[in-house]
């Protein structure tokens, strides 16, 4: 194969081909007629694919903050999502379209990009040529479907991307990363004064690891851990993951003493750090990040017990007039993302949320084991209105989490939060107590940051995403779909499908 067909193959693949049928051996083409007796498959022709982009430079981060086993960037484009496959014929024609037409547009697609507006010139580039490769096949056999209609789901004209076929759900790429994993690493950042806190009322760089294990040294999860001052007043509570891990926050004029858990109390020891001697240098009590040591705490048989009651998820979804890519995406995703995920012990919520002034500001569903109660509520939403940045995230939050009585005790917990902008200033103090909430009842917040979002934005999702002990999803640019993506201040990750994103963070938080 030349080396612009292999351009062309890895563009279309990064793209597409998860959708594309595995091919049918032995299938027979029709001579007489010249057309397929039955269409015959394509098989997904590209695996994991590296991107060689040198990772953001991070002035004055020190050289071991990055972590040692991060992986490369790579595009992970599993096989096993699928679509139709066109007949032969057609996708010969199309190849020699594109080839013809398109071959310049795939010159430098192997190579890094240079900015973010390089990224999105290849991006929209790549997808132009899926569109013409698109068109030759539909026009080859299998039937051309009209880009202005809605396809089922979408209820709002408009709501449907040129090139998308009906009941095709978008491709929408995604990075994740936990700032919990990679302490050191956010700890230099931080230090280096190259992102700074507090956002929004969020303030994560205090913090406090604690880790609880049962007598014969297994991780517990679901306990109950506090953090206490001197005097004994409780600072943070959250719960232990299904390590066994709690993360305990306090604020700078804070001082906390000791943490609790099952009738265990243990004091808390400042982290001193020691030169190349190995001699102790002085205390530095001001010092933004890491000063107090991480704990083990040894329960006994008075631990939390295992939830039995499955697992709540919650999808959080800003429904302003940036995010139909997402909406879309979620209306068409979602069995699938269902399916994939196992519907037995899970329970769906969906909520939606505009801004003061809009045809609602929020707008909530209680839980359901209904996956089509749930798509029918999905189906319902368009993206519409917002016009100015902030949106009511405080509201929505406050709402889904603070004042929600619906979260079970017996139940793991996990919500999404869909969103491109941040909350309005003044709301800090309702931010807060949402993810106090959150900590302390063990959901899951998980950010998703979609497109046009910036630094402050991802700041803040960061924090949401390390007071809650979840993960940083973000969307990249890979897909094609949609806006620009900010690329994150973080160290070197894996792209994926954001379906395989989400159906992983939920079967990790079973």
């Amino acid at each position: 194969m030349s080396d612009k067909a292999e351009k062309l193959q890895e563009a279309i693949g990064l793209i597409k081909d998860e959708y594309v049928e595995e091919a049918h051996a032995g299938e027979a083409v029709g001579e007489a007629s010249g057309t397929v007796a039955e269409p015959i498959g394509v098989a997904a022709a590209v695996s994991e694919a590296k991107l060689e982009a040198a990772p953001e430079a991070v002035p004055g981060a020190k050289p071991e903050a990055k972590p040692e086993a991060a992986p490369a960037k790579v595009v992970k484009m599993p096989a096993q999502r699928k679509r139709r496959a066109g007949v032969p014929l057609a996708i010969a024609a199309c190849l020699v379209i594109v080839l013809g037409a398109g071959a310049l547009a795939f010159t430098n697609m192997s190579k890094p990009t240079a900015d973010e507006a390089a990224r999105s010139d290849d991006s929209a580039k790549t997808e132009s040529a899926y569109l013409m490769a698109e068109s030759a096949t539909e026009a080859a056999g299998e039937g051309a479907t009209t880009c202005d209609e809605p396809a089922p789901g979408n209820l709002v004209p408009g709501t449907v991307r040129p090139g998308q076929r009906e009941g095709e759900a978008f491709v929408l790429t995604a990075g994740v990363w936990n700032d919990n994993d990679n302490w050191a690493f956010f700890t230099n950042l931080v230090n280096s004064g190259t992102i700074g806190f507090p956002v929004y009322g969020l303030d994560p760089t205090n913090r406090v690891k604690v880790s609880v294990v049962d007598e014969a040294g297994a991780a517990v999860r679901n306990q109950d851990v506090t953090l206490l001052d001197a005097a004994g007043n409780e600072l943070w509570r959250s719960t232990t993951d299904k390590d066994g891990a709690a993360y305990l926050f306090y604020r700078g004029g804070d001082m906390p003493a000791s943490v609790s858990a099952a009738g265990v109390t243990q004091d808390l020891a400042v982290f001193t750090p020691t030169d190349a001697r190995g001699q102790q240098d002085d205390v530095v009590i001001d010092d933004p990040v890491g000063r107090i040591e991480d704990v083990t705490l040894t329960v006994g048989a008075g631990h939390a017990p295992a939830k039995t009651g499955g697992l709540q998820v919650m999808f959080i979804v800003d429904t302003t007039g940036s995010m139909s890519d997402e909406i879309a995406y979620l209306q068409k995703d979602f069995a699938a993302i269902a399916a994939d995920a196992g519907n037995d012990g899970i329970e769906y919520s969906v909520n939606f949320y505009r801004d003061e002034g809009d045809e609602y500001v929020t707008k909530c569903n209680g839980f359901t084991s209904d996956v089509a109660a749930v798509q029918a509520a999905l189906n319902k939403e368009y993206a519409d209105g917002g016009g100015d940045t902030p949106e009511a995230v405080a509201q929505i939050l406050t709402e889904t989490i603070t004042n929600n009585g619906a979260w079970r005790d017996d139940c793991n917990k996990l919500a999404f939060l869909i969103f491109d902008a941040p909350p309005h200033d003044g709301t800090d103090a309702a931010i807060d107590a949402a993810v106090r909430s959150a900590a302390e009842r063990g959901i899951r917040l998980v950010p998703v940051v979609a497109s046009n979002a910036d630094r402050g934005t991802e700041l803040f999702g960061r924090a949401l995403a390390i007071m809650t002990d979840a993960t940083y999803v973000f969307l990249t640019d890979d897909s094609g779909v949609g806006e620009s993506h900010l690329e994150p201040i973080i160290g070197d990750y894996t792209v994926e499908l954001l379906h395989d994103v989400i159906v992983g963070i939920i079967n990790d938080n079973r």
